[in-house]
């Protein structure tokens, strides 16, 4: 064992000793997950609230930074960008209907975007190893977005909703099997 070893050695026995807490929340997360996965229209209502809390608390940050700037157009960039992001995440709570299809067809263009960026770049790197799977990743990808970009708005109640119970799903799977992992680890050790 080196010297850079034992810290992370003393981090993996503290946390193993908390590890039910890990299986814990991976179940919670996973219950939330099933529950998103059964309503996805208020998962998608959900998602977009939490969204608009976001823009509305990032707006409120950048409106107090424009008053700590120095100069009149940087207050001006800072105050504008502020109220910008507070009236979207305004409008979020105003019209959650509408903000969810905003964000549906904003998660389509970028899921095209990313697919075609990757497929790109892994023609590109075409004779590197692993390359394929990067084309393939890419193609997946952008074939998501088109499929949501060809439903949209009517998908619109549910997209939001589907991604979040899908991501709660597999989070709350990771943290169970991370929390059984630091378990074994924990009873290894002792």
């Amino acid at each position: 064992m080196t010297l850079s070893d034992e810290p992370m050695k003393t981090a993996i026995g503290s946390a193993s000793e908390k590890w039910g807490w890990f299986v814990a929340l991976g179940v919670l997360l996973l219950i939330l997950g099933v529950i998103a996965l059964g309503n996805l229209f208020v998962a998608t209502i959900a998602s977009v609230y939490f969204i608009g809390w976001l823009m509305l608390l990032a707006g409120v940050i950048e409106i107090v930074h424009a008053f700590g700037v120095k100069t009149w157009g940087r207050f001006f960039y800072w105050f504008l960008a502020g109220l910008i992001y507070a009236i979207a995440g305004f409008f979020a709570f105003y019209n959650p209907l509408l903000a969810s299809a905003v964000l549906t067809l904003l998660l389509a263009a970028a899921l095209l975007a990313t697919g075609l960026l990757r497929i790109w770049i892994g023609i590109k790197t075409w004779s590197r190893s692993g390359s394929g799977w990067l084309v393939t990743a890419g193609v997946v990808t952008a074939i998501a977005g088109l499929l949501i970009a060809f439903q949209w708005p009517v998908n619109s109640v549910w997209v939001l909703g589907l991604f979040l119970a899908i991501d709660l799903t597999f989070q709350g799977w990771a943290l169970i099997a991370l929390g059984l992992a630091l378990r074994k680890t924990g009873q290894a050790q002792a």
